[in-house]
């Protein structure tokens, strides 16, 4: 038996067995058999996507009518672009050899998806779940908006077979936004692993920098592109554990095709120094032969890239590109180099080290929720929230979500929905809310109360989006975020107070109303979003795509007031 399959097999059925009533929340009753295979579609979302448990149950599309979907996430829009990432998973629970390919079925049916889900004139019959997905894409694609998409392929055996499979994708065409890559037990131990430490010896070309600082010490110096090929190469992605930016890609992004532009001209690459901002490592400690005047050899242990993943990432791309290229098409490849910055750091220096990465990081968007994490006011709302007997998660964890908790992510989208008035900001301006929105959410005189309450708040929209009541209008798979802003409003006018009166005094009687009402209140946002859309449109009818749309704008909140 493969001991990669092995652990993964209890992954798997550690997360069954946790999370059975959430995933039957959002797919309905399962079986022992579709339990484990739902279990590694949350799997594989987890570990790919870097989502928690919480998000990654969250865009489960499996069950009737999926379309060889089993989970689907839609990305923020970025520079017009936004990602969304297919994942179909197929995982064998009575062969654990890991000798089983991933079946073409499979592959067939992934291709037919990107074929149709992406048109927005395809004929479509999803369940609903992947329906309103769906529409939120095309209407996404109608505006204008170009999709990346990105299919994951995931079993606890061997890839698809080639040539037969390779060719089903081959033939449809698809242009560069459009990649497909198969994950296994293996890509998926060797991410959970990723926490162990980097060792390696690197060669630095020509003069160099070095400085003890502030208790610290400092490597400025240049590294050939092909060192950085090799590291990532041979440590992947556990070079990247801190690094606070997903990969984006070399396609739809305008950076990472910059680079790539540049590397793949053979008249442009001994320029490529001067083009990039270069890459920042730190490391635990770092050695070298002081008495040497150039060409380097550092060793170094506990590396990590916390600046310059996209960098690091995409040359590792373009040189297993140009390995294919002819001997002309390499030319100059030796004269490519890129600035690189080391710092040694100790280990203890948590704070600093992510300050340095925030500091590091302005190419691309970042996810800034754990550098937040250890500001002040976060740390108040922590005090303030266990104080009324909830647990504020400031920092990324994996254990299950009680009822009793409440993640940073879903807080700042329930308040900017809630007392803030900015539905629309809420779902696909996520990226924006722990950087440019991030203080008109978390403003000074926010409080623990007003934080839980938001969220109470949320959590009764979100669970109607997610299983709507038999006979609702399809708003409700769109609208939770303005639903949730009104029932705010009903709240604070049942109490009659404004938002800054409701703290600590007032929490227990708020949550009295809001176990009392809150499904009135519910159903009144329904009908009053209902009768906005109406007038917004003048009564005609509205598809799903411009409904998607809509609840993405800030139109509708002038018949709101």
């Amino acid at each position: 038996m493969n001991i990669n399959v092995q652990i993964v097999d209890q992954q798997v059925r550690g997360l069954a067995e946790k999370f059975r009533p959430q995933m039957e929340e959002h797919v309905g009753k399962l079986d022992d058999k579709r339990l484990i295979s739902a279990a590694f579609v949350i799997l594989c979302a987890k570990v790919m996507l870097d989502l928690s448990n919480e998000e990654a149950l969250e865009i489960l599309t499996e069950g009737g009518g999926d379309f060889g979907i089993d989970a689907m996430s839609i990305g923020d829009i970025t520079d017009g672009d936004f990602t969304v990432t297919i994942i179909q998973a197929k995982y064998s629970q009575s062969n654990l050899e890991g000798n089983q390919n991933f079946p073409q079925g499979g592959v067939e049916k992934c291709v037919q998806a990107v074929r149709t889900l992406f048109s927005p004139t395809a004929p479509q019959n999803f369940n609903k779940r992947l329906q309103a997905q769906v529409e939120e894409i095309r209407s996404l694609i109608v505006d204008g908006v170009i999709p990346n998409v990105r299919v994951l392929l995931c079993n606890n055996g061997l890839s698809w077979k080639r040539p037969e499979c390779q060719q089903i994708i081959d033939r449809e065409g698809f242009n560069e936004r459009v990649t497909f890559e198969h994950i296994n037990h293996d890509v998926l131990v060797k991410v959970l692993q990723s926490t162990s430490a980097v060792a390696d010896t690197l060669q630095f070309n020509g003069k160099a920098f070095v400085e003890d600082f502030n208790y610290s010490r400092v490597f400025i110096g240049k590294m050939a592109i092909s060192e950085i090929g090799r590291l990532m190469r041979t440590h992947g992605d556990r070079l990247l554990e801190r690094n606070i930016r997903r990969y984006l890609g070399l396609h739809g992004n305008r950076i990472n095709e910059g680079i790539k532009t540049t590397l793949m001209d053979p008249q442009e690459r001994q320029n490529f120094y001067f083009y990039n901002n270069g890459i920042t490592l730190i490391c635990d400690r770092f050695d070298f032969n002081a008495l040497q005047s150039d060409n380097y050899k550092v060793r170094v242990e506990g590396l990590q890239i916390i600046n310059g993943g996209q960098t690091s990432k995409t040359v590792f791309a373009v040189l297993e590109d140009l390995n294919k290229e002819t001997k002309a098409g390499q030319d100059n490849i030796d004269a490519a180099f890129v600035l690189v910055r080391l710092y040694q750091v100790p280990k203890a220096a948590v704070s600093f080290v992510k300050m340095i990465t925030y500091a590091t990081n302005s190419q691309n968007p970042v996810d800034l929720k754990d550098l937040r994490s250890n500001q002040d006011l976060q740390k108040s709302l922590e005090m303030s929230i266990h104080e009324l007997g909830f647990d504020y998660r400031r920092q990324r964890t994996e254990g299950a979500f009680r009822a009793n908790e409440i993640s940073v992510g879903t807080a700042a989208e329930a308040i900017l929905c809630v007392w803030r008035g900015r539905p629309q900001q809420a779902k696909f301006r996520s990226g924006d809310h722990f950087g440019k929105l991030y203080d008109e959410i978390f403003t000074k005189d926010l409080n623990g109360a007003q934080l839980v309450m938001a969220v109470l708040i949320f959590r009764i929209a979100e669970s109607k989006r997610r299983r709507p009541p038999e006979g609702s209008p399809e708003l409700v798979r769109y609208g939770s975020c303005f639903s949730s802003m009104l029932m705010g409003r009903y709240l604070l006018e049942g109490m009659c107070i404004k938002l800054s009166d409701l703290d600590h005094r007032k929490f227990a009687e708020a949550r009295k109303i809001l176990s009392e009402q809150g499904e009135t209140y519910f159903d009144k946002s329904v009908k009053v979003l209902g009768d906005a859309l109406n007038k917004l449109y003048g009564g005609q009818a509205i598809g799903l795509q411009r409904l998607s749309a809509t609840f993405r704008r800030g139109d509708l909140l002038q018949y709101l007031t």
